[in-house]
């Protein structure tokens, strides 16, 4: 079964399609206060993969701006992006230091069996 009568009547649905323009997804954009920010942070961690933690950290540094945060860290910028780069361990104080900046803190749970 044809949902289409003829070829030029498929191709004109397929150059209306291939014309429609769309926007690359960016969580950056989306995070914009606090409570977000912790939401996203807490989800992070509680994936399995430790490397998401920083992957988030380095999301909401970019939201928020590198050099700032870098500045309301007590870091240099250069300092922040080898921090939160691919692979990257940083240091635990570091780690505590940019989440102070960005307004949230870790919190500990024990976790019922």
């Amino acid at each position: 079964m044809n949902v289409f009568q003829s070829t030029e009547e498929f191709d004109k649905w397929l150059r209306n399609l291939m014309s429609i323009k769309t926007k690359n997804f960016d969580v950056a954009d989306f995070l914009d206060d606090e409570e977000t920010i912790a939401e996203y942070l807490n989800m992070a961690l509680e994936d399995p993969n430790p490397e998401m933690l920083l992957m988030a950290v380095k999301n909401i540094a970019r939201a928020r701006g590198m050099a700032q945060l870098a500045q309301d860290a007590g870091l240099g910028r250069e300092s922040l992006y080898k921090a939160l780069s691919e692979g990257a361990k940083p240091r635990y104080d570091t780690v505590l230091k940019v989440l102070r900046a960005l307004g949230v803190k870790l919190h500990v749970e024990p976790i019922h069996v």
